[in-house]
């Protein structure tokens, strides 16, 4: 008998156990109405490495619109303006420091993004002013110039896209004047000096933006402690990225609206589905420019972070595609994604890429094989895991290695916040299952994460600080108070005080204090 030739996985990568905790950067603690990369931001980072925690996990970075929400932005290569650090660029004289004073007066608790707007936006401008004015050689993150040259792919459009957007007062671009309607056509029309100056000034912003953040990916890497990124599998509608390539996108061209939106079926989170509005890819043509725009992409992300976490991985084997005018996404029908071709095509590109699939929800056999060839480790979530039958695979007896485990997501309600919210036969069988009493269910599902044969356990930080569901970072299906949830100081010092010993002897018992390769 002739024996079958097995083709390995495209990737292996994850082969140690560690663990990391879960934490979009707006979130962390500061003084000026949103998180920041500044000294907050190494403190989080300090407080991973002091407990062998090896990684932090972020939600996308992207510039947001409407909603707040990251995995809705107006760039998918782009950064947002707002974690720009404005107290380091005061301590290098590029503003003076009295320029933050209205920052002072926005919460410090969690994150008013309207007026954030309202107070961030003309300091932001002010900055950039201020940068065109200092020479080349005291710029603060290398050679501006460069910049622009090596990020040409995406930064023009981007930069082009924002500042009309800005001048035509948040319209979406496909109201704009139809000599705009384009990026070919605006580049050849955008003469005002009022949008040539907001253009710099973009350009200006994502060069702060990225060199900030590359050297906080330097200290976090530098203390032993990797980033997660995150890249949603779909571009918004009212983005740069659809104005610049409507190629790659169903688009019909007579009216420069999408032909059919992407979204999920009913599921856990609506009984209607999810109508997400994104664009769906015409996947033949991206495929006959080589993934271009994709491969573009991945270079940003894999410039950013360690990992990539790869949302809605199910899209690239099959999508659900809603009609463009239906009223929920019922309506909508499976259809073929590009398949492993596609990650062929990216393990080309970057052979020793480091990537998650979040493969959640109900997926089909097709799905799972798709995963399988890749190799890339899939997520499981305990708040899904109980209440129902012993075959359910996010019980930890059915995890896999090549995983990556978390109590909750930023999807989910804080672990306190699910138990309390929890029918009684779902208590139950949480307190059966982990021996558990439930009074401090949070860190019974810290533990059980420290315990999964998965090798990589994330904790959501709202967890690790036994927070209620007042501090839930996401609701899918509402469309407003959502990503506002932030931590103070006195929290995270409370918690190193209380529970750093305790996350070392979780390590140590579990196997997930070993240093990253």
């Amino acid at each position: 008998m002739i024996p079958t030739t097995v083709n390995p996985p495209l990737y292996q990568w994850l082969n140690k156990r560690a663990s990391g905790v879960l934490l979009h950067p707006t979130s962390l603690a500061g003084d000026f109405g949103v998180g920041s990369f500044g000294e907050d931001a190494r403190a989080f980072i300090d407080f991973l490495a002091e407990t062998r925690m090896r990684y932090w996990q972020i939600c996308p970075l992207g510039p947001t619109g409407y909603g707040d929400s990251p995995y809705q932005t107006f760039s998918a290569f782009a950064g947002n303006p707002y974690l720009i650090d404005l107290l380091e660029l005061c301590e290098r004289k590029i503003i003076p420091s009295d320029a933050l004073g209205p920052l002072l007066f926005l919460p410090s608790d969690h994150t008013d993004y309207g007026a954030l707007y309202t107070v961030k936006w003309p300091i932001l401008f002010e900055v950039c002013r201020a940068f065109r004015k200092i020479p080349a050689d005291r710029h603060p993150y290398g050679n501006f110039e460069e910049f622009k040259d090596e990020n040409a792919y995406w930064l023009e459009s981007y930069a082009y896209f924002h500042a009309l957007k800005q001048h035509f007062e948040g319209a979406p671009w496909y109201e704009w004047p139809a000599e705009f309607r384009t990026f070919a056509d605006a580049r050849k029309n955008a003469s005002d000096d009022g949008i040539l100056e907001r253009i710099e000034h973009h350009r200006i912003l994502q060069y702060l933006f990225f060199g900030q953040w590359k050297k906080l990916k330097r200290y976090a890497n530098h203390r032993n402690v990797r980033i997660i990124g995150d890249m949603p599998i779909f571009a918004s509608f009212d983005s740069a990225d659809v104005w610049a390539h409507p190629e790659i996108f169903r688009i019909d061209p007579r009216s420069g609206r999408a032909i059919e939106v992407a979204g999920v079926p009913p599921d856990y989170f609506s009984n209607t589905g999810q109508m997400w509005g994104n664009p769906l890819y015409d996947w033949k043509a991206l495929k006959r420019s080589g993934f271009e725009w994709w491969i573009e992409r991945f270079r940003v992300n894999f410039s950013l972070c360690d990992v990539v976490r790869i949302d809605h991985f199910r899209g690239f084997h099959d999508y659900w595609a809603i009609p463009h005018d239906a009223p929920d996404a019922r309506s909508g029908k499976w259809e073929k994604g590009p398949g492993l071709g596609f990650f062929k095509a990216v393990k080309d590109a970057f052979p020793k890429a480091k990537m998650i699939a979040e493969d959640l929800g109900d997926l089909s056999e097709g799905v799972h094989e798709l995963r399988k060839h890749t190799g890339l480790p899939g997520m499981a979530i305990f708040q899904f895991a109980f209440g129902g039958e012993s075959d359910n695979l996010y019980l930890p007896h059915h995890h896999s290695k090549n995983c990556v485990v978390y109590p909750g997501t930023h999807d989910n309600n804080t672990t306190i916040g699910w138990y309390r919210r929890a029918g009684e036969p779902t208590k139950d069988h949480v307190r059966r299952y982990l021996r558990v009493s439930g009074e401090e269910i949070n860190w019974d599902l810290i533990r059980a994460a420290y315990r999964s044969p998965a090798r990589l356990a994330v904790i959501p930080m709202q967890d690790l600080m036994s927070l209620g569901e007042g501090a839930r970072m996401n609701t899918p299906g509402a469309a407003e108070g959502n990503w506002k949830w932030r931590y103070r100081h006195s929290q995270l010092e409370a918690l190193r005080k209380r529970s750093s010993g305790y996350l070392n002897e979780l390590a140590e018992l579990y196997d997930r204090a070993g240093d990253e390769d």
